[in-house]
This record gives C-alpha cells, sequence and structure tokens, in this order.
C-alpha cells in the first residue's frame, strides 16, 4: 500500500510539473468540475452552459461574451479517451422538445471538452489574433465525494458514526431489524446472509434519500454502476463488537471489503479524476433541504462541509504548481432551483446558501481559493405574477406541473430574511419550523421558443460562468 501511495503520488508530480512546463506554449485548458448530491440538477447546468456558450444572446455577464469577444464555440472529443462523453445532444433534445421532459441524472463520470476562440482584450489586444481556450467539463455524482472522507477512517470508526446517525431515523427500522438478526462474530457466514444485510443497507440509504438526507455513504451504493453486485459493494455498518473478531468472522470479512472499496473504488476516483480539477462548481439544493425540514439541513450542512474536506483548494500558481499537485482555485456554491421562487427572494436565498456552506467557504478561503455562493437556475420553468390571496398580493411563479402537465400559480412560503431562523432550528435538532410552512413544487421544463443566436433561458447562469472562467478568457 505504501509503495502504491508512493508510485501514485511521483505519477501526479511528474503530470503535474509536465502540465506547468508545456502550459506557457499550449493552449489554455480549464478543467471545470460540476458536482452536487443528486437532483441538484448537475445535467441540467451543463447542457444548459454548454447550450448558452454556443448560443451567446443570454450570457451578457460573461464579459467576454458581453463584449463580443468570443469569437467561436464548438464542441471536440474530450482528451481522455476512457471516460464516456457526457450525452449533451441527447439532454438538449429532451429540454427543448414539443413536450419537453427532465434528462436522466448523474449516474457516473462523463466529460465534455467545449472549445472557444477568443480574441484577447487590453493595452497589445490589436497585435495579438485569437486564443483557443479548451473548457473541459467533468461531470460526477457528489455521492462520490462524500466517499473521500472515508480514505482516513476505518471500518471501526465508520459503522459508529453511521449508526449513531440512524439511530432515530424510522427510514432505518428494517436495517435495525437485519441488522439485531446478524452475528458479526459469526464465522464462516456465507455470501447470502452478507448480501442481504448489504441490501437492507442499502434499502435504507434509499429511504434517507427521498427523506431529503445527504449523508448517505458509501455513494456507489446507490450509484454503483458497472460495480453493482460486486463484493466491493456488499458490506454494511456493523457494531464494535465486545471481543476481538477472528479473521473469519462476518466484522473481518466486512472490515476487509470496506478497505478494498477505499483501494479499489474511491483512491482511483480521486487519482484519475478529482485531482486534476481546477475550477469547481457545488449545485446545492437548498430549497428542497428546507422543505424536508430541519434535520434535513444541518444534514446537508455537514454534507457540504466533508465534501469541501476533499478539495485540495488555493491558488493555482504555475511556479508553485512545479511543487505541488494542481488545486482547485476557484469554488462555486450555487443554490439550484431559484425560478421556483419570485425574483424578490432570491437574495434571501443567496443568504441562506451563505450561511448553511459557511464552514465549506470559510475552509476554501483560508486555503487561498475564491469562493462564491448565489442563486440561480439553469434553466428557467416558471414565470412570475401578482396576485390576490385574502385580501393582499402575493408575488408568486407559475409553471407547469411535472406529474400533470398542467399550469399552475406556487407561493412557497417568505424566506426568512435572517439564515439563523433556518439554521438555528436545523443545529438544535429541531423537527420542524415551528410554525413556519415552505412549500415545494415540482415544475416540468416550459415549452421553449427559442430565437437563432439565443440559449436556453436562465437566473444568473451567465454570473456563474463569469466567477468560474472568465477570468481566462
Amino acid at each position: 500500500m505504501v509503495l502504491s501511495r508512493l508510485t501514485d503520488g511521483l505519477t501526479r508530480s511528474v503530470e503535474s510539473v509536465t502540465d506547468a512546463v508545456t502550459q506557457p506554449f499550449s493552449d489554455t485548458v480549464i478543467r471545470l468540475g460540476v458536482t452536487g448530491l443528486s437532483r441538484a440538477g448537475k445535467t441540467v447546468f451543463i447542457t444548459s452552459l454548454v447550450a448558452n456558450l454556443l448560443d451567446r444572446g443570454r450570457m451578457p455577464q460573461l464579459r467576454a461574451a458581453g463584449e463580443g469577444r468570443i469569437v467561436a464555440a464548438w464542441l471536440q472529443p474530450q482528451p481522455d479517451d476512457t471516460v464516456p462523453r457526457f450525452r449533451y445532444e441527447d439532454h438538449l433534445a429532451a429540454l427543448t422538445a414539443t413536450d419537453p421532459r427532465w434528462p436522466d441524472g448523474t449516474k457516473r463520470i462523463s466529460e465534455l471538452r467545449l472549445s472557444l476562440k477568443v480574441r484577447p482584450n487590453g493595452l497589445l489586444s490589436g497585435l495579438q489574433g485569437p486564443k483557443t481556450v479548451h473548457l473541459d467539463i467533468v461531470d460526477y455524482p457528489g455521492e462520490w465525494l462524500l466517499d473521500l472522507g472515508l480514505m482516513d477512517r476505518s471500518f471501526a470508526d465508520w459503522s459508529r458514526d453511521v449508526l449513531e446517525r440512524l439511530a432515530s431515523r424510522p427510514e432505518a427500522d428494517e436495517f435495525r431489524a437485519a441488522l439485531s438478526a446478524f452475528d458479526p462474530l459469526a464465522e464462516d457466514t456465507g455470501e447470502a446472509p452478507m448480501a442481504a444485510l448489504a441490501d437492507a443497507y442499502r434499502g435504507y440509504l434509499e429511504a434517507a434519500f427521498a427523506t431529503g438526507y445527504s449523508d448517505l455513504t458509501p455513494g456507489r451504493f446507490r450509484l454503483p454502476g458497472d460495480l453493482e453486485g460486486s463484493p466491493v459493494l456488499t458490506f454494511a455498518p456493523l457494531p464494535q463488537p465486545a471481543e476481538r473478531p477472528s479473521r473469519r468472522s462476518a466484522w473481518r470479512e466486512f472490515e476487509r471489503r470496506f478497505e478494498s472499496y477505499k483501494r479499489n473504488v474511491v483512491r482511483p476516483f480521486f487519482r484519475d479524476h478529482f485531482a486534476r480539477i481546477d475550477r469547481q462548481v457545488v449545485l446545492v439544493d437548498v430549497l428542497g433541504a428546507i422543505h424536508s425540514g430541519p434535520r434535513a439541513v444541518e444534514d446537508l450542512r455537514l454534507a457540504m462541509a466533508d465534501i469541501l474536506g476533499a478539495f485540495k483548494p488555493g491558488r493555482n500558481a504555475w511556479l508553485t504548481s512545479l511543487f505541488r499537485g494542481r488545486r482547485v482555485e476557484r469554488i462555486l456554491f450555487a443554490a439550484t432551483k431559484a425560478d421556483h421562487l419570485h425574483h424578490a427572494q432570491h437574495p434571501r436565498l443567496a443568504a441562506i446558501a451563505e450561511a448553511l456552506l459557511r464552514d465549506a467557504r470559510d475552509r476554501a478561503d483560508f486555503a487561498g481559493a475564491r469562493t462564491e455562493a448565489m442563486a440561480i437556475a439553469s434553466l428557467r420553468t416558471t414565470v412570475e405574477e401578482t396576485v390576490t390571496h385574502d385580501g393582499r398580493e402575493l408575488n408568486v411563479v407559475r409553471g407547469r406541473l411535472a406529474e400533470s402537465g398542467k399550469q399552475a400559480a406556487f407561493h412557497p412560503g417568505d424566506l426568512p430574511s435572517d439564515p439563523a431562523h433556518v439554521l438555528s432550528p436545523a443545529r438544535s435538532g429541531a423537527a420542524d419550523w415551528l410554525g413556519a410552512d415552505y412549500g415545494a413544487m415540482a415544475f416540468a421544463p416550459a415549452r421553449l421558443t427559442l430565437t437563432p443566436g439565443d440559449g436556453p433561458p436562465h437566473i444568473r447562469l451567465d454570473r456563474a460562468a463569469e466567477f468560474l472562467f472568465g477570468d481566462r478568457l
């Protein structure tokens, strides 16, 4: 294991030196990581971003686009032949169809390269021709990031923390019943009982996800990909035995598989993909967590702090990159689905997102990375209206319902102006919002009629792009 770590480190160091030496003499390459927990809108974010970079009529806040300096944009094959291509054309077709629908969510890593021909600005712009900037977008499930926190933990530590969290959750009733009938000290248990317990734990993860919880590790249990059914995904947390388990016990076998999961699944992902990212956007469904209740909000806060712990944030200076691996220079925390609120509430949503992610942002800022939090909608699905209800005016949004396809006006409740009114009940473990009512509505994509040169409608996607990579254009 030590030799493997040394080899991995040496490989990454050689790659970093090679990249640093050749960078001044080659096209600019920006590796943008896009992640977020399930239902945060990763697929829609990438699809809308690419569409709006190809047709830039709705991107005035991306300065290179607003100034007309992006001469051309085109899609190219991604540089890594071993990574599946992000299915941009299929996802765009789903969003722009006569009867539009949401595309399938992220279930594995994928990549897409968008190349931009950009005219330089500044005093010497007239003496230089356009330069090429490659934007390599890497899409991966946020649940996989949570796994990086397992690297420095033992099976016993992970089991203890998981069992403490699920002790009061009714979603874990079936798993707790299965666990009570399972003997961790039993020898030669056989694969069937171990697989049954792992399936029960996986069932808990699915139920907890549906309720709105975020701390769902291992991440590949819900999104197994081609590992489904393998022993590396067939284990579950176990209570610490009072006596030392024998080598042939179920405890020791689960412990072995846990270590194998870290070695064969988590470490290669970090080494081959995650450690090469320059800029990162973390999409967060803050509204969904608020709708699910205080405990879901606190769970999301802790999960986001754990996710940031996986980054190596800091300034990616060229000279210093000779002596250290790549570091994430900029991280955007984006509260998605801003179109589910009237624009008058967007500052409150952004403030709650910023407070919710305070621990995560402080760590990144201290390490030298630039961070920002904003409320966005990658694809705008609603229009705003003002209606009269019980003698007072309400700001509402109107959109097409996902289940029925019918139009409906919706007021989710007024978010508090002070984020502490959300975070304090969450931190104290309150069961509800003490009289406040925050609703949520599932909207379908709106039917689009796009004019030539315009990408899909959005909210602040151009500002997000300017923060993430505008400085490199």
